[in-house]
């Protein structure tokens, strides 16, 4: 087994991918044993869907990352 490391062991790289999955298992519960592949698919897309259009995130002003990336373009 080989783990997970960033560029030069630098572990401060992941701590963006962390905080989402650490929302995603704890907000939407995707924590939880689904009973097959499908369905907990399913669950992801429609928890990231959610995560990414609608949820408000406080450190874009209350938009969401939908919003703030349009607006930056």
């Amino acid at each position: 087994m080989v783990s997970s490391m960033t560029d030069e062991n630098h572990c401060y790289q992941n701590a963006v991918a962390e905080r989402l999955n650490g929302i995603l298992k704890d907000e939407f519960y995707l924590d939880i044993g689904f009973s097959n592949v499908v369905l907990a698919e399913k669950a992801t897309k429609s928890a990231i869907h959610i995560y990414n259009t609608i949820r408000p995130h406080e450190s874009l002003r209350l938009n969401t990352p939908e919003f703030a990336y349009r607006e930056a373009a």
